[in-house]
């Protein structure tokens, strides 16, 4: 009864205006509801492919933004990923819905949407493994049941185990000191990962992308990095590993946000397990090496948690009002987190934006970094902190900052060029006091005629 009370709730907060099909979209309809949607909304919609999936299918992206295609400075990038598990379609489905509801709320002026899409540069990926999928999608349709057919992509890889290890490295570098964020690739990373999931990472290092969630299905939890534990386990054993990130408790609130929001995940009995909130660092359920979140968090500036959202992973036709009904209002809400913290503008004397300027906390061992336009976004939990910018020939600029529960706080740096310091006057070998040059000593020319006589008496006649 709770469930069908939250549900009736959500009703309430938006007004359906057109009506929606619920059904599951193989690979060309999906592609006809992205273009379909970008048709009905060209002026803040673009559809754009980043790259291929082994089979050739385009891996595309739909774009929400009042200025499609542009980085507008001080706009945060925020992105949903869904399907990289071939057999878990809920997300799928639910990002198409998705796209289609902001549409048409944004065509009718409800000033919750519109603020989102002037405010926010949302990027929607609705299959990260289309080949995965029609693979499952064929086996639905001939009533095969297989907990595992479809998940991999079709070089039978799982892309949530395909991302380089970073995690190896910061366990290292917090024990013995060294980088804590943006740590790089190693050389031949391209040969050592999938064609998707070179395509994601190429992607999420072309936008400086703030904040983002991957939809999963299997369970019903919102799961937060680390992912990969200090120590290997197995799923179910040693269930305290628990490996916080520096950024734990911000990790730990945008999960609840999402739980809460969602109409039973936070009751914590999904799926016959139970998650206090309905949440759960990853790496204190199970640990996963080469996982995408704790990619994003470790290689850029992005903020990612995985949402597993459904028991059955393929859930039937029928299902889907429902599930759509009871995320629609957390998957708002989860986009709206992107405004939090600080944020702002890093420029030298003269107003030249600063890339790659460093952001730091005091206390919260994990920095981030300015964007090709100078502009930075720190997610934070209200409170006070000091926060330093600092970048290479420049001198580093340190302040005390409050935030707040609402909006960002704007904290602009303008970093001073360092003064190189005076290199020392170095005095020649007859250089003396009071820069005086003294004269060479000189032999009296007796001395050196007697010198002469002396060498000439010892030559060895020819």
């Amino acid at each position: 009864m709770s469930d069908l009370v939250s549900i009736f709730l959500q009703l309430l907060l938006f007004k359906l205006v057109a009506p929606v099909t619920f059904r599951h979209h193989r690979y060309d309809d999906l592609v006809r509801t992205l273009y379909k949607v970008h048709n009905e909304c060209p002026h803040v919609t673009r559809v754009y492919s980043i790259g291929r999936s082994v089979k050739g299918r385009h891996l595309y992206v739909l774009e929400f933004s009042d200025y499609p295609g542009i980085h507008e400075p001080l706009e945060p990038e925020v992105k949903y990923v869904g399907n990289m598990h071939g057999n878990e379609v809920l997300g799928r489905e639910l990002l198409l819905q998705l796209s289609e509801f902001l549409c048409e709320e944004f065509r009718n002026r409800n000033q919750r949407i519109v603020q989102l899409v002037e405010g926010t540069r949302i990027h929607i990926l609705p299959s990260m493994n289309p080949d995965g999928y029609e693979v499952a999608a064929a086996a639905q349709d001939r009533d095969i049941s297989g907990y595992l057919v479809g998940r991999n992509n079709a070089n039978g890889v799982d892309l949530n185990r395909n991302f380089p290890d970073l995690n190896t490295y910061i366990y290292y570098n917090e024990k013995n000191g060294g980088p804590n964020h943006h740590l790089p690739l190693p050389d031949n990373w391209k040969n050592q990962v999938e064609p998707e999931t070179q395509a994601v990472i190429q992607w999420i290092r072309s936008f400086n992308f703030v904040l983002s969630a991957n939809l999963h299905g299997g369970a019903v939890v919102a799961n937060y990095p680390y992912d990969k534990s200090l120590e290997h386990r197995v799923r179910g054993f040693r269930r305290t590993a628990n490996t916080p990130t520096p950024d734990d408790t911000l990790f730990q609130k945008l999960a609840k946000v999402y739980s809460y929001a969602h109409g039973w995940m936070h009751q914590g009995w999904n799926c016959g397990d139970y998650f206090s909130d309905g949440i759960t660092n990853g790496a204190s359920w199970y640990s996963l090496s080469k996982g995408m979140q704790d990619f994003n968090y470790l290689h850029t500036n992005c903020f990612e948690i995985t949402l597993e959202l459904s028991c059955d992973k393929f859930p039937r036709q029928e299902e889907l009002q429902r599930e759509w009904l009871s995320n629609r209002e957390a998957l708002i809400q989860f986009l709206e987190q992107v405004h939090q913290g600080i944020k702002g503008m890093v420029r030298d004397e003269n107003y030249n934006n600063l890339a790659d300027a460093v952001i730091s906390v005091s206390g919260i061992n994990h920095d981030v970094t300015s964007g090709d336009h100078g502009d930075y976004f720190r997610l934070l939990l209200p409170g006070t902190y000091t926060v330093t910018a600092t970048a290479p020939r420049f001198d580093p600029e340190t302040v005390s900052v409050t935030v707040g529960p609402g909006e960002p706080k704007l904290v602009n740096f303008q970093l001073k060029r360092s003064t190189p310091p005076a290199a020392p006057k170095r005095r020649g070998p007859n250089s003396g006091h009071r820069g005086r040059v003294l004269p060479k000593k000189v032999q009296p020319r007796a001395a050196r005629k007697k010198e002469m006589m002396v060498k000439q008496s010892q030559r060895v006649p020819a």
